[in-house]
């Protein structure tokens, strides 16, 4: 039995991911990137100690909203500041913050699960 989920073509799946790379649906990109269910975007950060909202401002102002951000820190999660935390949630962002390969995956699932999800990754 075929337990793979059915992804429609124009959705953005990560297909893969290495040192200083991603993958998704068949675009290389070497750099960070926030991945939503239409589109991929480079994301201009200079690591995860330089995050702010506005670092966030194509999830913040997505329309319809996201549901969940998937923040990947790279090879190991962090802890993501409490004021940075709490400055997402007030905007309307719910973050889970995980490493990036867990990110992925996490993201590939609820993709196929039909959710409003985005990843926020950086490289590993």
């Amino acid at each position: 039995m075929d337990v793979t989920p059915i992804i429609p073509a124009d959705r953005q799946v990560i297909d893969t991911y290495g040192p200083g790379m991603f993958r998704v649906s068949n675009r290389l990109y070497q750099e960070p990137v926030i991945v939503q269910p239409d589109v991929t975007h480079p994301w201009d950060v200079a690591g995860f100690a330089g995050l702010t909202l506005e670092s966030f401002a194509l999830i913040t102002q997505a329309d319809p909203k996201v549901e969940v951000l998937l923040l990947g820190c790279g090879a190991k999660m962090q802890l993501l500041p409490s004021a940075l935390r709490k400055a997402l949630r007030e905007a309307g962002v719910v973050v889970d913050v995980m490493d990036s390969p867990a990110a992925c995956r996490t993201y590939n699932v609820l993709l196929a699960e039909g959710r409003r999800v985005a990843a926020a990754l950086l490289p590993v």
